[in-house]
C-alpha cells in the first residue's frame, strides 16, 4: 500500500524523473561519479583484486557483458563485475563518504555501470538515465540513515554500505529498469534479506567484501523483483514484534518518502559528500590535517623536524574501537589507526598512497613516534563525522607544547575539494591503469552525463 513507509520508497522509486534533479544534484553526483571510477581504476591495482576476475571466470559460468575495472578486454556477467568494481572501490578506503557514515557511490555505481551493459541495444538507458538512476540510490541510502540516531555516529555494530548501500544498489537498478512501483517495492524487501556485515572485519581485507555485496546483491535484489519474486512489502516500515529493515538498528524511526517534485528535496542538495585525498578511513584526515599543522609550527621553532625533540605526542579523539590501533601491523590496519596517520603525517609531512606500504610500516624511526603516542578522548569530541574534530600535540623536552587542530578538513563537505582538486585526484589514480587519452574521455563523458544518448559508453 502506498501509504506505508515501504510503499512510498517504492512510489518514488518509480515516479522519480529526471527533471526532479537539481543542477547542483546533477553537479555533485557527476563529481561523485568521476571520483568512484578513479578510486576504483587505483583500487583494481591492489593486492589481492588481480586474482578475483580470473577466479570467478574459473568457477562461474555466465554471460560475459560487463566490463571490470582494470581489466582492459575482460567481461563477466553483470553480477560477478559489480561485485569486482565495488571491492575494487573500497579496496584502499579511497572511496567518498557521506553523513549518516556510509560509502555511498561505491554500492550504487558498479551496479549501473554493469546493468547499462547488460541491456539489449534497443533499450540502452541514456546518460540522464543513469544519472537519475545514481541518486535515487544516493537518495535511499541517505534517507534510511536519517531514520536511526544511531547512524549518525561512527559505527559500532554494521558496516553501513553493508545495509543502506545493498538497498541503495537495488532502489538504483530498479529505477534503471523502469521497474513498477510493486517490483520496486520487492526489490527493497529482496535487498534487506541480503544486507548486512559486521563492524570486526573493518581493517582486514574482508572489508572490501562489504561493498562488492552490496552493489552485486542489491542488482541481484532488483534483477529477482523483475523476474517476479515477491518480498515483504512492510520490509521498511516499524512493525511491533516483527522486525524488517529496523533489525540493523536499535533505534528506528522510519518516515514516508515524499513524492518527487516541489515538495521534495534530494539530500544531496542539502549536504555535499566528503572526498579523500588519501587512501585510509575518513577519520584519519582530520588526524592528519593537525599533524601537519603541528608540524609546520615544529618547523618554525626548531628549524628542522627533530622527533628527538618530541618527548610524547598526545592525540585527542573521539571513542572509536576499530580506529584505535597504537601499533597497525598490515596496510589494512594502518589505513585504520589515528596513531599510524598522525605519525606517518609528522614523520613525512604528507600522507598518500606509499604511506601504507610495508616498508613504510615497519620504519624504525616511525615505530618510534608510535611509542610516544598518548592517547585522550575529550567529551566534546564525539564519534561523528559532522561534530569530531582532531587534535596533536607534541610535548617537548624542553617543557614547550605545541598544538594543531582540525574541525574540518580539506575534502569534507563543509570544506569541499575543488574542481582542480578532485580532477588532479581522478588523474592520478586512473593513470595506474589507463592512458591519457582514455582517462581524459572519462573525465569528457561524466562531465556531459546529461548528453549522452547510451549510458554504456561509460
Amino acid at each position: 500500500p502506498e501509504d506505508t513507509v515501504t510503499g512510498s520508497f517504492a512510489s518514488f522509486i518509480s515516479a522519480a524523473r529526471p527533471e526532479h534533479l537539481s543542477q547542483t544534484v546533477r553537479q555533485r553526483s557527476k563529481r561523485m561519479i568521476l571520483d568512484s571510477i578513479g578510486v576504483g581504476l587505483l583500487g583494481s591495482t591492489t593486492r589481492g583484486s588481480p586474482a578475483i576476475p580470473s577466479v570467478l571466470q574459473e568457477l562461474y559460468s555466465s554471460v560475459a557483458v560487463s566490463s571490470v575495472y582494470g581489466k582492459p578486454g575482460m567481461k563477466l556477467s553483470p553480477t560477478l563485475a559489480a561485485f569486482i568494481n565495488g571491492v575494487a572501490t573500497h579496496s584502499m578506503d579511497f572511496d567518498d563518504t557521506w553523513h549518516p557514515a556510509t560509502h555511498p557511490s561505491g554500492a550504487v555505481l558498479p551496479a549501473l555501470l554493469a546493468a547499462s551493459q547488460m541491456l539489449p541495444p534497443n533499450t540502452k538507458p541514456s546518460g540522464l538515465d543513469f544519472l537519475l538512476a545514481f541518486n535515487v540510490g544516493l537518495e535511499v541510502q541517505g534517507r534510511l540513515m536519517h531514520f536511526s540516531t544511531e547512524a549518525h555516529d561512527i559505527p559500532k555494530r554494521f558496516h553501513p554500505p553493508s545495509v543502506v548501500g545493498t538497498l541503495g544498489s537495488a532502489a538504483a537498478t530498479a529505477k534503471l529498469l523502469s521497474l513498477s512501483p510493486a517490483q520496486c517495492c520487492h526489490a527493497l524487501g529482496i535487498a534487506a534479506s541480503l544486507a548486512g556485515a559486521p563492524m570486526a572485519n573493518a581493517a582486514t581485507q574482508a572489508k572490501p567484501l562489504h561493498v562488492g555485496n552490496a552493489t552485486r546483491l542489491g542488482l541481484e535484489a532488483a534483477l529477482l523483483a523483475a523476474r517476479g519474486m515477491e518480498a515483504s512489502p512492510l520490509i521498511l516500515d516499524d512493525i511491533p514484534g516483527c522486525s524488517g529493515f529496523s533489525a540493523f538498528y536499535s533505534v528506528y524511526q522510519p518516515k514516508p518518502l515524499p513524492a518527487p517534485g516541489q515538495q521534495h528535496e534530494f539530500l544531496l542538495e542539502k549536504q555535499d559528500i566528503a572526498f579523500k585525498r588519501f587512501p585510509a578511513h575518513l577519520g584519519m584526515h582530520w588526524v592528519v590535517d593537525a599533524a601537519l599543522s603541528v608540524r609546520n609550527l615544529f618547523i618554525n621553532y626548531a628549524g628542522s623536524f627533530s622527533p628527538s625533540l618530541i618527548r610524547s605526542i598526545m592525540l585527542k579523539i573521539p571513542v572509536s574501537k576499530y580506529i584505535n590501533r597504537p601499533f597497525p601491523s598490515s596496510e589494512h590496519q594502518a589505513r585504520h589507526s589515528f596513531q599510524f596517520n598522525a605519525c606517518a603525517a609528522l614523520l613525512d609531512g604528507q600522507v598518500g598512497l606509499g604511506s601504507f606500504s610495508d616498508s613504510s610500516i615497519q620504519r624504525q624511526e616511525l615505530r618510534e613516534l608510535l611509542d610516544k603516542v598518548v592517547v585522550e578522548h575529550p567529551e566534546d569530541n564525539v564519534a561523528n563525522f559532522d561534530k569530531m574534530y582532531g587534535e596533536v600535540a607534541l610535548l617537548l623536552h624542553t617543557g614547550d607544547v605545541l598544538t594543531g587542530k582540525c574541525d574540518t578538513f580539506y575534502g569534507h563537505w563543509r570544506k569541499p575539494l575543488s574542481k582542480e582538486s578532485l580532477l588532479k585526484k581522478f588523474r592520478s589514480n586512473a593513470s595506474h591503469v589507463l592512458p591519457e587519452e582514455k582517462i581524459e574521455a572519462i573525465i569528457r563523458l561524466v562531465d556531459n552525463l546529461e548528453n549522452l544518448s547510451d549510458s554504456s559508453q561509460l
